[in-house]
């Protein structure tokens, strides 16, 4: 069941809601009296078993956020790629999220911020948005996005197809060794300390081995941010919204208390069927045949 979280810091309410799993065992590592501060994620940073760099090869650090017009080099994404500098607001949920999806995929954050870099830096793409394709797909998935393995791809069309009823109640005892499901976007993050009916993310299915679903979480982890980085840093993937999936998060089982009824899977104005999208991109990584990551 979820659990309303209050604005104050509280570590182990925070690691009991499931859909803030995946950050839970780096939230435990942070003092537990006060909502975190600079300091904190830096004396984290070098605890982590790994250092964490951007792909220009410097190694990451959190700084206070930079206020009114700045040159090309102080921005957000080129102060990251450049310097190593990830420009965070104090007492700041968002950008707290933000900090601990780093700790957690550091390689697939590096990704993102590597292709908002050379699109920036790059030649003017043709789209209709002001960002282009690539920042705007990135985008999507670094605020919304989450990342969903699969053993079963019968299970991942029905999610493709918006078939939830199906996915979620029907096979509800199959998704456990066949498919998971992890927030990555850090927008996505800071909606789940107060979830609601309603709660979608932008989902990129990934295949795995089966062996995958008996490792250990963290073992899990590592092994998804390699196949992320590895996604995210092909020119040929990253360049369409369409690549991602919704997911109603409230639909996944164990994530919300009134989906253990069949009759919550009936509403459609949340689990939507019968919409008409273009064809998604399949990703190009296939299945590893071994244990591995």
């Amino acid at each position: 069941m979820i659990y309303s979280i209050r604005p104050e810091w509280d570590a182990a309410r925070l690691s009991a809601n499931p859909l803030l799993a995946p950050l839970a065992s780096q939230m435990a590592r942070l003092n537990a009296g006060r909502f975190p501060t600079l300091a904190d994620l830096n004396t984290l940073m070098k605890e982590q078993a790994a250092p964490i760099r951007v792909r220009s090869g410097l190694p990451l650090r959190f700084v206070p956020q930079s206020c009114g017009h700045l040159p090309f080099g102080a921005q957000y994404e080129p102060r990251c790629y450049l310097q190593g500098e990830v420009q965070t607001r104090s007492d700041n949920w968002h950008d707290l999220f933000n900090a601990l999806v780093w700790f957690t995929f550091p390689q697939a954050k590096a990704a993102i911020n590597e292709r908002h870099y050379r699109a920036q830096t790059g030649l003017r793409e043709k789209s209709s948005s002001q960002r282009g394709a690539v920042r705007d797909m990135a985008t999507l998935f670094d605020e919304s996005g989450m990342v969903v393995p699969y053993a079963d791809g019968a299970l991942a069309q029905l999610l493709r197809d918006f078939r939830w009823k199906d996915l979620f109640w029907s096979r509800r005892k199959e998704l456990a060794g066949g498919m998971e499901f992890h927030l990555f976007g850090h927008g996505l993050h800071e909606k789940a300390l107060n979830p609601y009916v309603g709660l979608t993310g932008q989902g990129l299915l990934l295949p795995v081995s089966q062996e995958f679903f008996a490792w250990p979480l963290e073992q899990r982890l590592a092994h998804l941010d390699g196949l992320l980085a590895d996604y995210l840093g092909d020119p040929v993937c990253c360049t369409d919204t369409h690549e991602l999936t919704p997911v109603p998060l409230l639909g996944v089982p164990g994530w919300w208390a009134a989906n253990e009824d069949a009759a919550f899977y009936d509403n459609t104005t949340y689990f939507r069927s019968g919409r008409q999208r273009r064809a998604q991109r399949t990703p190009l990584i296939t299945a590893p045949s071994s244990v591995a990551g």
